[in-house]
């Protein structure tokens, strides 16, 4: 299965992917977790991209386009995948069509999850990041502790600069300027499924899987 998965900062979309990836056995790929990566390594993209990222806003298309070309044409890809952040501007949907065409690929679904700005502005200022290890974290799933639960990093935790307010209130901006019309580039191909973010993680689980075993 081939899945796009949409969503506004802090919806879910990345948990939901994970969770969609493990019970599929399909890879997740998230462009997010490329460019920190890149970032955390200092790489020559990572260096580029930082600044970007700390204003909340979007890496340049041609950067993007080549990460994921080179990411979808690696073996573990070629009995599905998931897309998580990508694509963000109609421009990098129609690289995509192209790419997929050249690939041969034509069965994927399009997932978004939708969700209320305050209700998205107070959840990504609720996360608490790991200065070692990257790790983010839920405020109430490390209150009290010194440690990290997953490096054990003592007093490490710290509200990265792309979860502030300001920043986040700038990310959602971009994201209803630049990626809402990337779901209308896929509605007119009647291809988007759309779901309720607000609820538990199993909850929201719940709704994507229903949708997909009635789109399939």
């Amino acid at each position: 299965m081939r899945l796009i998965l949409f969503g506004a900062p802090g919806v879910g979309k990345g948990t939901q992917a994970k969770l969609i990836a493990s019970n599929l056995n399909i890879p997740h790929i998230s462009t997010g977790d490329i460019l920190r990566q890149a970032v955390k390594d200092k790489t020559d993209l990572g260096k580029k991209a930082q600044e970007i990222m700390n204003r909340g806003d979007l890496v340049p298309d041609d950067i993007m386009i080549g990460i994921i070309q080179q990411r979808l044409h690696k073996p573990d890809c070629s009995k599905g995948f998931i897309l998580d952040g990508f694509p963000r501007t109609v421009k990098q949907a129609t690289a995509l069509d192209k790419l997929l065409s050249e690939m041969n690929i034509k069965d994927v679904n399009v997932i978004n999850i939708t969700a209320d700005d305050n209700e998205l502005v107070k959840r990504i200022g609720n996360r608490r990041a790991c200065k070692n290890c990257g790790q983010i974290f839920v405020l109430k799933d490390i209150e009290g502790k010194s440690h990290c639960p997953n490096c054990n990093a003592e007093k490490s935790f710290y509200l990265r600069d792309d979860d502030k307010e300001e920043v986040v209130r700038n990310r959602l901006n971009v994201f209803r300027k630049n990626t809402e019309p990337v779901l209308d580039y896929y509605n007119k191909q009647n291809s988007v499924i759309s779901i309720d973010g607000l609820g538990s993680i199993n909850e929201v689980n719940k709704r994507v899987s229903e949708k997909l075993k009635l789109k399939n």
